[in-house]
């Protein structure tokens, strides 16, 4: 939706006299603290300038100073929600904004849960709102007929329609990217992916850990099967939280870029330069700048996350033995295996949470691979059976979903059943690199038991595979077991029985 530019730039005197980037307009018990704090929280956390109104709304008459800010305002946004109308503060403040309209002011609307048409023409929530106030200011109809004529107008502006459709953090990323099109250097947003299908519930679930509210020091540690999504995951929820702290740092490919003394300096350079401000540091000597580095980092209130970490040396590299936090930092680290952090619960005195992953469920599977195999979220219909077996092979994992229906886009049918067929002997090169970086960090024992289960011993009670190993190796394999399940290789189900991913 790029109609930002269109509005026809401000005059030279509003700009002028700009105070804020954005004013927003909402009802306080609808999305104050959900959506309408999520959005002005990001928004300020990337540099756009806000005003928003954050304290309890007492009588009816609209104060001076929150029309100076509307008219000072370059962006004004109206989060239109079931309840708005029923506000008459709201409603004056709606007048306000499109006088303003008129005199280069750009007026965005954001309906939210709420159809155009019913703010058009006052339907539902809306109409019952309006129709209450005219029987309470009869004496004075022209005020409720501005209101009438200022909804009407507002319901035909172009803006965002949020139906509960689609991921709430990618709907506000995109009204950011909107929004900072106007305004430069907003690039603290990190991108997710460009269908984020399933991420919501469990960044909802992560955040019910996080708990950002408390002012505890916090330890997450995402885990899973490779390709399953930790990253992706990681990266929506800095988006949606990063804003809430004095200082943050999303440092990727930890694991890579810790097997070289350069890739090691930069992680650390990025961790100082993101939350410190980059200010020149003179201190020499690793240790002695980690130790610096680690107490001006105990001064903020931080949230910093670490991606795809697979040894507790690595965190220790970065921030020390010792982590001394400010209280109410949160700390988010992904990995295949969480057992090898597992110290760190201990070690760090901080409340430590962890939470793994779940592959996708069938719906969820079948909406991401339709929209890179067909770019919508439903098969087309010759296509139907095949979509399902290609579901059932990448068994709900995100990455094998993107490379098998990106690799099938626009080809025909024939093409699709050779693929599948090839997919049954030869599995996917590129899905089996990702798979290989656990495998390779195994011992040979783990890896001969590891194939043993892919080959032969799949679905097998764990009870039965302990002894079948153990009869065959002369050792007990249990231990070895535990590691290929840390690792994620290999899952005991709830009834004990084991599968694997292969």
């Amino acid at each position: 939706m790029a109609f930002l530019n269109s509005k026809g730039a401000s005059s030279s005197s509003f700009t002028h006299r700009c105070r804020y980037d954005v004013f927003l307009s909402f009802r306080g018990e609808d999305t104050r603290n959900g959506f309408t704090s999520h959005l002005n929280g990001i928004l300020r956390h990337n540099g756009i300038n806000t005003f928003i109104d954050d304290e309890l709304r007492r009588g009816e008459e609209i104060s001076k100073e929150l029309l100076k800010a509307i008219e000072s305002s370059r962006i004004l946004i109206i989060v239109f929600s079931k309840n708005y109308a029923s506000s008459t503060w709201c409603l004056d403040e709606l007048v306000k904004i499109l006088e303003c309209k008129s005199h280069g002011q750009i007026v965005l609307p954001i309906f939210y849960k709420v159809d155009p048409s019913e703010v058009c023409s006052q339907k539902g929530k809306f109409g019952e709102a309006l129709a209450k106030h005219e029987e309470k200011f009869k004496d004075n109809m022209k005020k409720v007929q501005r209101w009438r004529a200022a909804l009407n107008e507002a319901g035909n502006l172009s803006g965002w329609h949020y139906q509960n459709d689609r991921p709430q953090f990618r709907f506000i990323q995109e009204i950011f990217a909107e929004i900072s099109s106007t305004k430069l250097n907003c690039n603290k947003q990190v991108f997710v992916v460009k269908y984020p299908v399933g991420i919501d519930s469990r960044v909802e679930e992560i955040n019910w850990h996080l708990d950002i509210e408390s002012n505890d020091v916090r330890m997450l540690v995402i885990h899973g099967l490779p390709g399953i999504g930790k990253t992706t995951i990681a990266k929506a929820i800095f988006n949606l939280i990063a804003y809430r702290f004095e200082g943050s740092s999303f440092l990727e490919n930890v694991r890579e870029n810790s097997r070289t003394n350069d890739g090691l300096f930069q992680l650390r350079e990025a961790l100082y330069f993101d939350i410190l401000g980059g200010r020149n540091l003179k201190v020499h000597g690793v240790f002695k700048r980690i130790d610096v580095i680690m107490e001006m980092l105990g001064h903020k209130r931080i949230l910093l996350i670490l991606d795809d970490v697979d040894k507790l040396v690595q965190v220790e590299n970065l921030l020390g033995g010792c982590f001394q936090f400010a209280s109410g930092s949160r700390i988010i680290i992904t990995t295949r295996e969480e057992k090898v952090l597992a110290t760190l619960r201990e070690d760090c005195h901080l409340t430590y949470h962890k939470y793994m992953v779940k592959e996708l469920d069938e719906h969820e599977s079948r909406e991401l691979f339709c929209q890179h195999a067909f770019k919508r979220d439903k098969p087309k219909e010759d296509y139907l059976d095949l979509v399902d077996q290609f579901i059932h092979y990448a068994k709900g994992l995100p990455l094998a979903l993107k490379i098998i229906a990106t690799d099938l886009y626009e080809r025909n049918i024939r093409c699709w059943k050779s693929a599948l067929d090839k997919y049954n002997r030869i599995p996917n090169p590129n899905i089996q690199e990702v798979l290989k970086i656990s495998y390779d960090g195994l011992d040979q024992t783990q890896r001969d038991i590891f194939l043993d289960i892919a080959c032969f011993l799949k679905g097998f009670h764990k009870d039965v595979v302990v002894d079948i190993l153990q009869s065959c190796n002369f050792c007990d394999p249990y231990y070895d077991l535990e590691k290929l399940i840390d690792k994620c290789l290999i899952v005991v189900t709830e009834h004990d029985t084991i599968s694997c991913m292969t």
